[in-house]
Order: C-alpha cells, then structure tokens, then sequence
C-alpha cells in the first residue's frame, strides 16, 4: 500500500466526523468551563478596558483644552458630582482614569492568559490521552495497514494545532467581538453618520472571508494528510538505517524523502499563498475606511457637514473616530487569522476524530466475565482467517491441547503458524470456528483476563526504552528486584546482564539496539516467566541465540513449564522433538499430525524437514 492510499483511508474517516469543534466543546469543554470563562470574561474586560483611553482623550481635547465655547467634561456611567470642575483638576482626573484603564486592561490580560492557557492545554492533554487509549485498543489489522508515522502526526501535530486554537483563536475571537462591538457602540454614539462611513468595509471583509473559507478549507486538510506521509517516511527511514546503511540506499532513501518533503512543500506552500494573498486584500480593504474616516471626518471638523451629512462634529470626536478607526482595522484584518486558526483546528480535529472513532475489528463486552483457567486446555475448533476477504490463511485448523501439554507448530514460511498462534490471544479475530480455554470460547470472556492468562514470546522481542530491570517487569510493573532477578536466571539472562556496565539499571537504548538480539530474546522470556501465565506461546523465541544458550534456555523451560500448556513454533525441530503433540501446516492447512517418531515414520513434509536440518537433504523434495 503505497501513501496516497494509505492517506485516502484517513480521508474517509474524516469524512465520518461531524461537527468536530461542537464536538470538541462539548466533549472536552464543559470539564473545563471555569477556566473558559475567567479567560473570556477577562478578555472581555481587557479589551473593552483598552478600548477607553482614545474616548478620554476625546473627551478632554472637546472640555479641557479649547479657548473659547469648551464642551462640558462629561462621561457616561460616572455622576456629574464627581467629575472636578477646574481644567487642571479634569486633567488629572482624566490622567487617572486612562492610568486605571491601562492597569486594569493589564490585569484582565493576565487573568485571560490563565485562563485561556489553562483550558487549551488541559484540553489538548485529555484528547492526545484519549486518542492514544482508542489507538491502542485496536486490533492489529489496523496497525500492519497504518504508518507509524501518520499516527504519529494525528497525536503530535494535530493535537498542538487544536491547543494554538484553543488559546489564540479563543483570544482573538474575544478581541475582535468586543472591538468591534465596542467600537461600533462608542462611535455611533459620538456621530452614527460618520459611523456609518467606518463600518462601510465590513460587507466587503465578510465577502473576502467568505471566499477565503471556501478555498482554504481543503488546502488546509492536504496540509495535514502531507505532514502525515513525510512523518511516515521519516519513521520508516529511522527505523530501518540499518538496512539503508548495508545496502548502500542512502542516495535512493534520499530521494524519496525529498519527494516527501517536496509534496509538502508544494501543498503548504500552495496554502500559504492562499493566505498571503488574503491577509494584505483584507488588510486593505480595512484600510479604505480609515481612508474614509479621516477624510470625510476631516472635511466635517474644518468646513462643517460634507455631502449628504448634517450637523456639528467636534475636534475631540473626530480624534476618537480616526484612534479608534484605527483600532477597527486591527480586529477586522485578525479575522482572516481566526479563520485560517480555525480552518486548520476543523482539518486537524477531524483526523483525531477519525482515529478516535476508528472500529476495532475485534468485537468486545465491557461486561463479559474474566476468564477462569485451571488446567489451561486449549482447543481449536474448524478455525478460518484471513486478513483480507481476498486470502484466507488459515483454514479448517482443528486441535486440542491438553493441560500441562506442549503442541509444536512446524511447517514452511509463510504456513500460518504463527497466525494461529496469534488468535489465540485475540490479536486478531477468527473468521469461522471456535477457540476455547479450559472450554470457555475467548471472545465470551474479557480480552483483558484472557490476556493476562495466555503469555507470547515473539520471534522479534521488543524492549522498551529504559532499563534492563524494568523491560523484565513490563507488565508485572510491582515486581521486586528480587522475582526480576529469578525470572532472568530462569531464562539464562541473568548472567550477561551482570556484566554490562550497571547490571539491571543499564539502559537498553529505543528498541534495545545496546542489546543483541540473543540478549533481546533471554529479556523477552525473562519478562514472560516473571508474569506466570496459565499458557505460553513461545513463537520461535530462541531463534536469535546460540546453539549453547538455546540448550540451556530449554533446559531451564523444560523445568519451569512442565506443568504449564506450551504451544510453540520453533525454526530447530531439535527443539520440539519431546512436544506430545507437533502439528505439521503447509499453506494455513494441518497436513500432519503426531509425535516426532510418527511424523518421522509418516515420511511426510517433517520428515523431509527434519532431513534438511540434519543435513540428510539438500532442500525438501517436491511431492
């Protein structure tokens, strides 16, 4: 699957999301309603504060400082009583007030820094946990389709693109209603003629907007699916510069990531000029009505009423109108920002959605009994799977293992083997048929008992970043030092890890890379010992040790699990030879079936393999 398809499916789960910032409110918001509100009310209250010095001055250019026929010092909401008589005294007064005007505007700035802060980041915090905990309840089918790095851009990038909304679209939103608002209020009251010819360019900003929400929109969304792939690629390179470095692919990986960054480039860059050309059109057209403003107002203050207008306007007014004019242009050209916020909070919360929304193919009850194992019977009854409609795997497999037994799974590459062993532990469900645990079909118990019941050791452990000692007790996280060391002497571990630098508290580096793939293996075993399940499933999990270490692992196991039911799949048939029971797959069917000696005597496909492995053969005939 190449990237193109791969982001084609995401786009269809974003397609399935509705109204995702509704969503987003009420899901994640209403928890969180304290914050929002000190940070709106003190936006609110920070704005319109600012909003009083340009009405003072005016005031006081009209009362205090003409010669002849000063205007009364008057302000709305404060009693004429209060307000001092002599000019000096009104100057002051005035000087005081716009003092209080810019400390409380201050204040109220940040009181709305906490409390927008506050919100955004609790919020962006819940819905990176929540998108992760859907993430990984998953079945795995989901995951071999998905790139890493493509979740990883829904989790990081997408997420911090709803906090920049969360706080700054939050703001400006505030700003730009209360400016507005304000503004339209203070000057309609000083002159609503000249009022009219400031706000004559708001039609004209919300066609701009409009155009620029229709255009943007999907720009914004190829944005997101680009940043997906590059990370994807990125990932996958990092992963692999092993590979890369031995096959001499340095110059064709090169290649393919700028390929990668060169669609981002085109599709961001592509969005950039979209938004380049609309901020300075918008700019301008808020522009043409200070032009506007000053003009006409000035034309009003120096020969009286221009045009088709009436009355007197006064010096003082008129420096209102051209402050807080100016003011306008502000708010209004921020709204072409707000919305580009937007666009790009819709685009991104619509992937997070998406994924959080994601079906697990794995059908579970919340309410679905534990599981309860005593002998750790495990059957398999006409069982079919495929990952796809179009192959099928596994097909018509059928055994029972009984407590305390080991069954072996032998067969080609690519026989299913390890498949079957992985419906065992639900990783994926079965199409047809049944499996039962101490006669319980699995999907009728909790995925999470069923789990903790039945341990696996893979071919590829896994090691976290982190210490020798906690990768031992992953999963058994109240373990002592002292079970951690017992269960690494049991997997024949226990001695090189005292050899490295700090003993258990070495660090194994990501993916254990400071660690052989043999050592890998020992803490893959030692970690499954120290959880004690019913029933292992030991899926070639001694592949990447030595003949020598492999013999003493086993010798170790054969002690440790003699009561346990042990399926395994194992790449030496040396390994299995004493399994009561070895299942023989060739193309996801049971070909053979019985102990060692009676395949051997069957003189079937495990004869021939077992003659290959011990040099009797060169490769298996054709039958």
């Amino acid at each position: 699957m190449d990237n193109t398809e791969e982001d084609e499916k995401f786009s269809e789960q974003r397609e399935r999301v509705d109204s995702p910032i509704r969503r987003l409110f009420g899901t994640y918001g209403r928890e969180h309603w304290f914050p929002l509100s000190v940070g709106v009310v003190a936006s609110l209250a920070a704005h319109l504060l600012s909003l009083l010095p340009p009405v003072l001055l005016g005031i006081a250019l009209d009362a205090i400082f003409p010669v002849q026929n000063p205007q009364p010092y008057r302000l709305p909401l404060i009693p004429q009583s209060w307000i001092p008589t002599d000019h000096f005294a009104q100057l002051w007064f005035t000087v005081g007030l716009i003092t209080l005007s810019f400390v409380g505007s201050a204040l109220g700035g940040l009181a709305k820094g906490w409390g927008l802060n506050e919100f955004a980041q609790s919020i962006q915090h819940e819905v990176r946990s929540d998108t992760y905990d859907a993430m990984q309840r998953l079945d795995l089918g989901f995951f071999a389709e998905k790139q890493t790095g493509e979740l990883m851009s829904i989790l990081n990038n997408d997420v911090n693109r709803l906090e920049q909304f969360l706080n700054g679209g939050l703001n400006v939103m505030t700003q730009i209603g209360i400016t507005v608002v304000g503004v339209t209020v203070i000057l309609a009251s000083k002159n609503f003629q000249l009022a009219l010819v400031t706000l004559v360019t708001v039609p004209l900003v919300a066609l701009f907007t409009y155009k620029f929400v229709q255009i943007i929109q999907p720009k914004y969304s190829e944005v997101r699916s680009t940043v997906g792939r590059l990370n994807a690629r990125l990932e996958n390179n990092l992963g692999g510069i092993e590979v890369i470095k031995a096959s001499s692919a340095e110059d064709y990986e090169f290649d393919r990531v700028t390929d990668s960054s060169r669609e981002y480039y085109d599709t961001n860059w592509d969005a950039i000029r979209t938004r380049i050309t609309f901020f300075p059109g918008l700019e301008l057209s808020a522009g043409f009505g200070f032009i506007l403003t000053f003009a006409v107002g000035g034309l009003w203050v120096l020969g009286g009423a221009p045009f088709v207008f009436s009355g007197d306007l006064s010096p003082g007014a008129f420096v209102t109108f051209i402050v807080l004019s100016q003011r306008f242009i502000w708010p209004l050209a921020q709204f072409g920002q707000l919305i580009n916020m937007y666009q790009q909070a819709v685009a991104s919360s619509e992937r997070i959605f998406g994924l959080m929304d994601e079906p697990s193919a794995l059908e579970t009850d919340d309410d679905a009994p534990d599981i309860d194992v005593s002998e750790g019977v495990v059957e398999y009854e006409d069982v079919t799977f495929g990952y796809d409609d179009e192959e099928t795997v596994v097909e018509d497999v059928s055994f029972e293992v009984g407590g305390g037994e080991t069954l072996a799974l032998v067969g080609p590459t690519g026989a299913g083997k390890s498949t079957i062993l992985k419906l065992l532990l639900r990783l994926y469900d079965v199409n047809d048929g049944t499996i039962r645990l101490d006669g319980q079909d699995i999907t009728e118990v909790s995925l999470s008992s069923l789990r903790e019941s039945v341990g696996y050791v893979s071919q590829e452990t896994f090691l976290f970043a982190g210490t020798v000692g906690e990768n031992i007790a992953y999963g058994t996280f109240d373990a002592t030092r002292a079970e951690v060391i017992e269960a690494a002497k049991a997997a024949q571990a226990h001695e090189f890890i005292e050899e490295l630098p700090d003993g258990y508290d070495t660090e194994v580096g990501e993916r254990g890379v400071k660690l052989s793939g043999g050592q890998r293996q020992r803490v893959g075993i030692a970690r499954i010992l120290l959880q004690n399940p019913a029933v292992l499933i030991l899926d070639e999990a001694t592949s990447d040790v030595d003949t020598e270490t492999e013999l003493r692992i086993q010798q170790s196991l054969d002690a440790l699990l003699a009561d346990r039911t042990v399926l395994a799949i194992a790449h030496r048939l040396s390994t299995i030879k004493n399994a009561e029971t070895i299942l023989v797959l060739e193309d996801g069917r049971v070909v053979e079936r019985g102990t060692h000696g009676e395949l051997l005597a069957e003189d079937g496909l495990y004869a021939d393999l077992w003659g290959v492995q011990a040099g009797m053969l060169e490769e298996i005939p054709a039958r």
